[in-house]
């Protein structure tokens, strides 16, 4: 489906459409939105991110996730204006053993604890599972991001694990949480439901 975005007149294309949020493709164009998302202090925080990054390097990285078989990366905007509000993305896709990695961020702080996180996640999970035939969906997420282990566990990851001293941030080390969930699980939680 495509819509008018409020800010021109391009069309944006909707991979994936949930009830307050939808999923985008990320293209060149968005280089400076995402550019200005790896400076946003807290974002880097709770994404453990410790590099710096120049604009024609995110370009670059933008056109690669396009050209690369084994990543999805979409960018999370709200239903009601066409916000972007973060971006999500399933990486390292391995058809082999039908698995991925999984990732998110919400950039503000404001748009956190509002379920758009939850619903995103959800999206894409099911996109994994049902489109991708993974079986099996980890992430990874570092002991001090209390507020997102909550939803993952909302969302139904279990946790498998804890990589000790795994990211130096700020002066310390932190512990980062493996958690996963299989499509079994997913079917369980989710694809039952809506069948009934």
């Amino acid at each position: 489906m495509l819509i008018q975005n409020s800010l021109s007149t391009t069309p944006v294309a909707r991979l994936l459409e949930g009830s307050r949020v939808y999923l985008r493709p990320i293209n060149v164009e968005d280089t400076e939105l995402y550019y200005n998302t790896l400076f946003h202090q807290e974002v880097r925080r709770l994404t453990g991110t410790q590099r710096s990054f120049t604009k024609e390097q995110i370009a670059r990285y933008i056109e690669g996730k396009g050209q690369d078989a084994s990543s999805l990366l979409l960018l999370i905007a709200l239903q009601e204006d066409d916000r972007v509000i973060g971006d999500i993305a399933l990486q390292d896709m391995d058809s082999l053993n039908r698995s991925a990695n999984i990732r998110i961020a919400i950039n503000e702080q404001g748009d956190q604890g509002k379920g758009y996180g939850t619903e995103a996640l959800v999206l894409m999970l099911d996109y994994g599972f049902g489109i991708c035939n993974l079986h099996r969906i980890e992430l990874n997420v570092f002991d001090f991001n209390e507020k997102a282990i909550h939803c993952y566990e909302k969302v139904g990851f279990k946790r498998e694990g804890v990589q000790r001293d795994a990211l130096f941030y700020n002066h310390q080390y932190h512990d980062s949480i493996l958690m996963s969930m299989l499509h079994h699980e997913y079917c369980a939680r989710y694809v039952k439901k809506a069948e009934s």
